[in-house]
């Protein structure tokens, strides 16, 4: 029998072990750094639909603009953090009715009765173990703010 072993290729023991590391440097790191990537990336997303969400409902019952500002700021800011995404990357304005959030930033809602107006928050979202110096995809959220028609003020 070992006359047979030596004749086929000598003895594998080990070898199994040396394949299994092998494939697992070359295959399941890479594909646990996409997925640690794609995460990232939904995180962003999640974080900036729900900080329009929350800022836009901050601004839309507000009794004054300043307040409103102040409010919506503090609402997307605690809703990207619920996210665990660095609030610092975190951008909220503001576009007027039909409008996607491309033309956001030129509009400042007056929180009339009856007002309509978007809210765009843009997410800054950073893939793990990148440099800072690599551009950054960014998230944005857009929520339809539709004041009521029926406030006292």
């Amino acid at each position: 029998m070992n006359r047979l072993r030596s004749r086929l290729g000598g003895d594998q023991s080990g070898s199994a072990l040396v394949e299994f590391v092998f494939i697992a440097v070359v295959v399941f790191v890479p594909l646990i750094y996409i997925v640690a990537g794609f995460s990232a990336v939904q995180r962003g997303v999640f974080a900036s639909t729900a900080a329009a969400r929350e800022a836009g409902r901050a601004m839309g019952t507000a009794p004054d603009p300043v307040t409103g500002q102040a409010r919506a700021e503090r609402a997307a800011q605690l809703a990207v953090e619920d996210q665990s995404v660095d609030a610092t990357d975190l951008r909220l304005a503001y576009a007027p009715a039909g409008a996607d959030c491309d033309a956001a930033g030129s509009y400042s809602p007056s929180l009339t009765p009856g007002e309509e107006f978007s809210v765009c928050v843009t997410v800054t979202v950073r893939i793990p173990l990148l440099p800072e110096f690599v551009d950054a995809n960014t998230a944005t959220g857009q929520f339809v703010v539709e004041r009521d028609r029926y406030v006292d003020g």
